[in-house]
Protein backbone atom coordinates (compact mmCIF):
# COMPACT_ATOMS: atom_id res chain seq x y z
CA UNK A 1 0.00 0.00 0.00
CA UNK A 2 1.28 3.27 -1.00
CA UNK A 3 1.51 5.88 1.80
CA UNK A 4 0.66 9.24 1.05
CA UNK A 5 0.92 12.47 3.48
CA UNK A 6 -1.06 15.82 3.23
CA UNK A 7 0.34 18.60 4.72
CA UNK A 8 -1.84 21.39 4.96
CA UNK A 9 -3.14 23.71 7.57
CA UNK A 10 -6.62 23.93 6.70
CA UNK A 11 -8.35 20.90 8.68
CA UNK A 12 -11.34 20.84 5.55
CA UNK A 13 -8.98 20.53 3.03
CA UNK A 14 -7.31 18.27 4.44
CA UNK A 15 -10.37 15.74 5.72
CA UNK A 16 -11.16 16.04 2.24
CA UNK A 17 -7.76 14.70 0.69
CA UNK A 18 -7.52 11.99 2.96
CA UNK A 19 -11.30 10.44 2.32
CA UNK A 20 -10.62 11.04 -1.43
CA UNK A 21 -7.35 9.36 -0.68
CA UNK A 22 -8.35 6.58 1.28
CA UNK A 23 -11.15 5.66 -1.32
CA UNK A 24 -8.59 4.95 -3.82
CA UNK A 25 -6.68 2.58 -1.42
CA UNK A 26 -3.87 4.86 -0.22
CA UNK A 27 -2.93 5.15 3.38
CA UNK A 28 -2.81 8.86 4.33
CA UNK A 29 -0.28 10.80 6.71
CA UNK A 30 -1.46 14.43 8.26
CA UNK A 31 0.72 17.27 9.03
CA UNK A 32 -0.89 20.98 9.72
CA UNK A 33 2.30 23.26 9.87
CA UNK A 34 5.64 23.30 8.28
CA UNK A 35 7.27 22.25 11.28
CA UNK A 36 5.48 19.36 11.99
CA UNK A 37 5.39 18.27 8.12
CA UNK A 38 9.41 18.42 8.72
CA UNK A 39 9.07 16.57 12.47
CA UNK A 40 6.71 13.81 10.25
CA UNK A 41 9.12 13.17 7.85
CA UNK A 42 11.52 12.33 10.17
CA UNK A 43 9.79 9.63 11.26
CA UNK A 44 8.01 8.45 8.70
CA UNK A 45 8.94 8.23 4.62
CA UNK A 46 6.00 8.38 2.06
CA UNK A 47 5.75 7.38 -1.52
CA UNK A 48 4.42 11.16 -1.72
CA UNK A 49 3.74 14.02 -0.83
CA UNK A 50 0.76 16.73 -1.23
CA UNK A 51 1.82 19.77 0.02
CA UNK A 52 0.67 23.44 0.51
CA UNK A 53 2.06 26.40 0.23
CA UNK A 54 0.51 29.19 3.29
CA UNK A 55 0.78 27.59 6.28
CA UNK A 56 1.72 28.97 9.60
CA UNK A 57 5.24 28.70 10.77
CA UNK A 58 7.47 27.40 8.02
CA UNK A 59 5.89 28.07 4.77
CA UNK A 60 5.87 25.37 2.25
CA UNK A 61 8.35 26.69 0.10
CA UNK A 62 11.30 26.09 2.96
CA UNK A 63 9.67 22.30 3.33
CA UNK A 64 10.02 21.86 -0.16
CA UNK A 65 13.76 22.34 -0.37
CA UNK A 66 14.18 20.17 2.88
CA UNK A 67 12.15 17.37 1.17
CA UNK A 68 14.83 14.87 -0.80
CA UNK A 69 13.93 11.36 -3.32
CA UNK A 70 10.28 11.70 -2.63
CA UNK A 71 7.70 13.05 -5.13
CA UNK A 72 6.00 16.21 -3.81
CA UNK A 73 2.93 17.96 -5.74
CA UNK A 74 1.95 20.94 -4.62
CA UNK A 75 -1.64 21.86 -4.05
CA UNK A 76 -2.04 25.38 -3.51
CA UNK A 77 -4.22 28.15 -3.77
CA UNK A 78 -1.58 30.78 -5.57
CA UNK A 79 -2.40 30.59 -9.01
CA UNK A 80 0.20 32.55 -11.19
CA UNK A 81 2.55 31.01 -13.89
CA UNK A 82 5.36 32.46 -12.17
CA UNK A 83 4.76 30.95 -8.61
CA UNK A 84 4.40 27.34 -10.99
CA UNK A 85 7.38 28.01 -12.97
CA UNK A 86 9.34 28.57 -9.48
CA UNK A 87 8.39 25.64 -7.33
CA UNK A 88 8.66 22.80 -10.21
CA UNK A 89 11.96 24.55 -10.67
CA UNK A 90 12.79 24.01 -7.46
CA UNK A 91 11.88 20.69 -7.16
CA UNK A 92 8.17 20.09 -7.47
CA UNK A 93 7.28 17.02 -9.32
CA UNK A 94 3.68 18.33 -10.09
CA UNK A 95 1.23 21.41 -8.80
CA UNK A 96 -2.16 21.52 -8.44
CA UNK A 97 -4.09 24.74 -8.32
CA UNK A 98 -6.91 24.71 -5.18
CA UNK A 99 -10.25 24.55 -5.79
CA UNK A 100 -8.96 20.88 -7.60
CA UNK A 101 -10.93 18.69 -9.49
CA UNK A 102 -10.92 15.11 -7.54
CA UNK A 103 -10.75 13.19 -10.72
CA UNK A 104 -7.52 15.38 -11.88
CA UNK A 105 -5.66 15.37 -8.37
CA UNK A 106 -5.95 11.54 -7.88
CA UNK A 107 -4.72 11.11 -11.69
CA UNK A 108 -1.84 13.67 -11.11
CA UNK A 109 -1.05 11.59 -8.08
CA UNK A 110 -1.47 7.74 -9.71
CA UNK A 111 1.30 9.32 -12.33
CA UNK A 112 3.98 10.92 -9.82
CA UNK A 113 3.82 7.60 -7.98
CA UNK A 114 3.90 5.69 -11.62
CA UNK A 115 7.49 8.24 -12.28
CA UNK A 116 9.00 7.04 -9.22
CA UNK A 117 8.41 3.88 -9.75
CA UNK A 118 10.36 3.83 -12.93
CA UNK A 119 13.03 6.00 -12.03
CA UNK A 120 15.43 3.03 -11.78
CA UNK A 121 15.54 4.00 -7.93
CA UNK A 122 15.94 0.79 -5.83
CA UNK A 123 12.28 -0.33 -4.72
CA UNK A 124 11.82 -0.44 -0.61
CA UNK A 125 11.78 -3.94 1.08
CA UNK A 126 9.22 -4.81 2.96
CA UNK A 127 8.40 -8.11 5.53
CA UNK A 128 5.32 -7.67 7.62
CA UNK A 129 6.12 -3.86 9.92
CA UNK A 130 9.45 -3.42 8.62
CA UNK A 131 10.69 -1.26 6.05
CA UNK A 132 13.70 -0.67 4.49
CA UNK A 133 14.10 2.28 1.71
CA UNK A 134 17.19 1.54 -0.29
CA UNK A 135 17.51 4.91 -1.57
CA UNK A 136 17.44 6.81 1.79
CA UNK A 137 19.17 3.70 3.31
CA UNK A 138 16.55 3.90 6.29
CA UNK A 139 14.48 1.32 8.45
CA UNK A 140 11.46 1.61 9.89
CA UNK A 141 9.30 -0.78 11.99
CA UNK A 142 5.98 0.27 12.29
CA UNK A 143 6.88 3.24 11.12
CA UNK A 144 9.34 3.95 13.90
CA UNK A 145 12.74 4.55 12.66
CA UNK A 146 15.54 2.21 13.75
CA UNK A 147 18.91 3.28 13.28
CA UNK A 148 21.33 0.24 12.20
CA UNK A 149 24.99 -0.29 11.62
CA UNK A 150 26.39 -0.45 8.19
CA UNK A 151 26.89 -4.34 8.84
CA UNK A 152 23.37 -4.63 10.62
CA UNK A 153 21.71 -2.86 7.22
CA UNK A 154 23.49 -5.30 5.02
CA UNK A 155 22.87 -8.09 7.03
CA UNK A 156 18.55 -7.19 7.46
CA UNK A 157 18.61 -6.20 4.01
CA UNK A 158 19.78 -9.70 2.60
CA UNK A 159 17.00 -11.27 5.33
CA UNK A 160 14.29 -9.22 3.80
CA UNK A 161 15.43 -9.90 0.10
CA UNK A 162 14.76 -13.61 1.26
CA UNK A 163 12.07 -13.74 4.22
CA UNK A 164 11.63 -17.04 5.96
CA UNK A 165 14.42 -18.63 4.18
CA UNK A 166 17.80 -19.71 6.38
CA UNK A 167 20.78 -18.20 5.47
CA UNK A 168 23.70 -20.30 5.71
CA UNK A 169 26.11 -18.27 7.51
CA UNK A 170 28.85 -18.85 4.90
CA UNK A 171 26.23 -17.12 2.12
CA UNK A 172 25.48 -14.43 4.40
CA UNK A 173 28.96 -13.51 4.63
CA UNK A 174 29.71 -13.95 1.01
CA UNK A 175 26.67 -11.81 0.25
CA UNK A 176 27.16 -8.78 2.48
CA UNK A 177 31.32 -8.98 1.60
CA UNK A 178 30.97 -6.43 -0.89
CA UNK A 179 28.96 -3.71 1.93
CA UNK A 180 31.46 -5.11 4.86
CA UNK A 181 34.57 -6.35 3.78
CA UNK A 182 35.56 -6.50 7.82
CA UNK A 183 32.82 -8.69 8.82
CA UNK A 184 34.22 -12.30 9.63
CA UNK A 185 32.14 -15.22 10.57
CA UNK A 186 32.96 -14.60 14.50
CA UNK A 187 31.93 -11.06 14.19
CA UNK A 188 28.55 -11.66 12.53
CA UNK A 189 27.08 -13.94 15.20
CA UNK A 190 27.52 -9.93 17.58
CA UNK A 191 25.98 -8.45 14.48
CA UNK A 192 23.08 -10.88 14.17
CA UNK A 193 22.38 -10.43 17.95
CA UNK A 194 22.93 -6.51 18.23
CA UNK A 195 20.19 -6.55 15.23
CA UNK A 196 18.30 -9.00 16.54
CA UNK A 197 18.28 -7.15 19.68
CA UNK A 198 17.02 -3.59 18.15
CA UNK A 199 14.66 -5.15 15.58
CA UNK A 200 13.27 -7.08 19.19
CA UNK A 201 13.44 -3.75 20.63
CA UNK A 202 11.35 -2.20 18.15
CA UNK A 203 8.46 -4.41 17.46
CA UNK A 204 8.05 -6.61 20.77
CA UNK A 205 9.27 -9.91 19.23
CA UNK A 206 12.18 -11.59 18.37
CA UNK A 207 11.99 -12.18 14.54
CA UNK A 208 15.26 -13.88 13.83
CA UNK A 209 15.30 -17.03 14.13
CA UNK A 210 18.80 -18.97 15.14
CA UNK A 211 18.74 -22.09 12.45
CA UNK A 212 20.99 -25.63 14.03
CA UNK A 213 23.22 -26.19 11.91
CA UNK A 214 22.76 -23.63 8.85
CA UNK A 215 22.64 -20.17 10.21
CA UNK A 216 19.83 -17.57 10.65
CA UNK A 217 16.36 -16.77 9.06
CA UNK A 218 14.30 -14.02 9.21
CA UNK A 219 10.95 -14.92 10.83
CA UNK A 220 7.78 -12.81 10.92
CA UNK A 221 4.12 -13.04 10.96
Amino acid sequence: MKTIAVIDDDIHIGNVLEELLQREGYAVLRAYSGTEALLLLERRRPDLVLLDLMMPGLPGEEVLAKIHGIPVIVVSAKAGIEDKVALLCQGAADYVTKPFDSRELLARVAARLRESAASGLPPALEAGPLRMDQTARAVTANGLPVHLTKTEYAILKLFLQNPGQAMAKSVILDRISADTPDCTESSLKIHVSNLRRKLRDALGEDCIESVWGIGFKLNLS
